[in-house]
């Protein structure tokens, strides 16, 4: 490869990141938040949802009433779910849709594919010796559901500290909590042929995150009547038996690095298998939801065929993940462990024609021993008062999307790709479509 073409990669390349980080903008707190990773534990304040309470008999006492629950401390694990399933979406297919292969009897490079090739998943093909494929996407993740439930009605029930001895402490507090999670990530990747057989590649995604809970607690008195034994102290002074509670956040900054070494083992005249090993770097910041603090390693595994216009891919791969306080407790700097996963994807590309390629894929992650939110029945001890409440569990569960998607060539070796994500189920935290859009020039 020319020195000029090495300038005009590393330009090209240079202004995509230049790009990217011209669109930075600092974090900004609308409410008594620390952090995004704490934005769950920072809802009722430092001292979480407590409630007034004035001395109404005699020798009472006024008090304030402390109410506990596992949602300021167990979903903050949402945090944690969000990150990962930000870093569980695939990333586009670092892969140029041009591949080649150099032809010592005639002296030239030759396209080994007809295709332009996946999107989302990879196919065995390398970029070729001396070629190098850079590329921009960008993706809007507007997550929708947790678990099946709809993030704008979260229910949560708080107890009083010590409730088993009865009394005035039988009294309960209900929330319903509306929860707004936005991602926008764009990904800016190169990808250098090493060898025809040994590619590396690197990917830089930028993350802009917005987070917002609204929680709306309610006093139901199941152990008293008085309106002055607990209440809500309204901003006017009054007092009150309902109380709304708002964390807002935004944060924008670059996510975890993503550095990528892929050799083809085998390549026959219809198909192929290759093999390499994923390395994400924490180089995101975790405490604002752009990364997952913790490094990664995910080898994989790819067979793939071209038959005519038609081109099948299939796709595994293992992660193992290091320890980051979001897997933790990050209002206590308590590091975790994220739960390994098992991602694959089965699809096809078909060459429409000459400059157009069609893509259709099945992809699926099962996430193992994950903590899942999970609605119950709360009852209440008078023994006739019910309900809806969530509890935390660890269970391991699989996660299915489908994708459609096109590249089209548009000039020379340019291409330019849009595809929509859409979940087949409701197994974690997801968005019912995410959106894409990218461009791609290999060299």
């Amino acid at each position: 490869m020319g020195n000029g073409r090495v300038v005009l990669v590393a330009s090209t390349f240079a202004l995509l990141l230049a790009a990217t980080a011209s669109a930075q903008q600092p974090f900004n707190i609308t409410a008594p938040v620390t952090s995004l990773a704490t934005l769950f534990t920072d809802l009722y304040g430092p001292q979480g949802l407590v409630l007034d309470s004035q001395a109404t008999l005699p020798n009472e006492q006024p008090h304030y009433a402390h109410y506990n629950s596992d949602f300021q401390q167990d979903f903050g694990q949402f945090s944690t779910a969000l990150v990962s399933q930000l870093v569980s979406v695939p990333l586009p297919s670092p892969v140029g849709g041009f591949t080649y292969e150099f032809d010592a009897t005639l002296g030239v490079f030759q396209r080994t594919t007809r295709s332009f090739g996946p999107i989302l998943a990879d196919r065995a093909e390398t970029v070729g010796a001396g070629r190098v494929s850079v590329g921009f996407t960008f993706q809007r993740f507007t997550f929708d559901t947790v678990e099946g439930m709809d993030l704008d009605r979260i229910p949560v029930v708080f107890t009083h500290d010590n409730a088993a001895l009865l009394g005035g402490r039988e009294d309960v507090v209900t929330t319903l909590n509306s929860i707004q999670a936005d991602v926008s990530q764009s990904t800016a990747f190169v990808t250098l042929g090493v060898t025809d057989r040994f590619d590396i590649s690197l990917a830089v995604p930028f993350v802009s995150t917005h987070l917002k809970v609204v929680s709306t607690a309610t006093i139901h008195r199941l152990g008293t009547t008085n309106p002055l034994t607990h209440f809500f102290r309204q901003s006017d002074g009054t007092v009150g038996d309902s109380r709304t509670f708002t964390a807002v956040g935004d944060a924008s900054g670059i996510g975890d690095l993503m550095i990528r070494a892929k050799t083809q083992l085998y390549r026959g005249a219809t198909n192929g298998v290759a093999v390499g090993l994923d390395a994400r770097l924490p180089t995101g910041d975790e405490m604002n939801l752009l990364g997952t603090g913790a490094a990664g390693l995910q080898p994989f595994a790819i067979w793939s065929a071209s038959f005519e216009k038609v081109a099948p891919h299939l796709n595994v791969a293992y992660r193992w993940n290091g320890s980051s306080m979001l897997a933790g407790n990050p209002a206590l700097g308590e590091s975790a462990p994220f739960p390994p996963q098992l991602a694959y994807a089965a699809g096809v590309d078909i060459s429409a024609n000459t400059r157009l390629t069609v893509t259709f894929d099945l992809l699926g992650r099962y996430v193992f021993d994950a903590e899942r939110l999970t609605p119950e029945t709360f009852h209440a001890l008078d023994n006739r008062s019910e309900f809806p409440n969530i509890v935390f569990a660890s269970d391991s569960f699989n996660n299915l999307s489908g994708a459609v998607g096109f590249k089209a060539n548009l000039v020379q070796r340019l291409l330019i790709e849009t595809n929509l994500l859409f979940a087949l189920d409701d197994n974690g935290l997801r968005d019912k479509i995410t959106p894409l859009v990218g461009l791609e020039y290999t060299f």
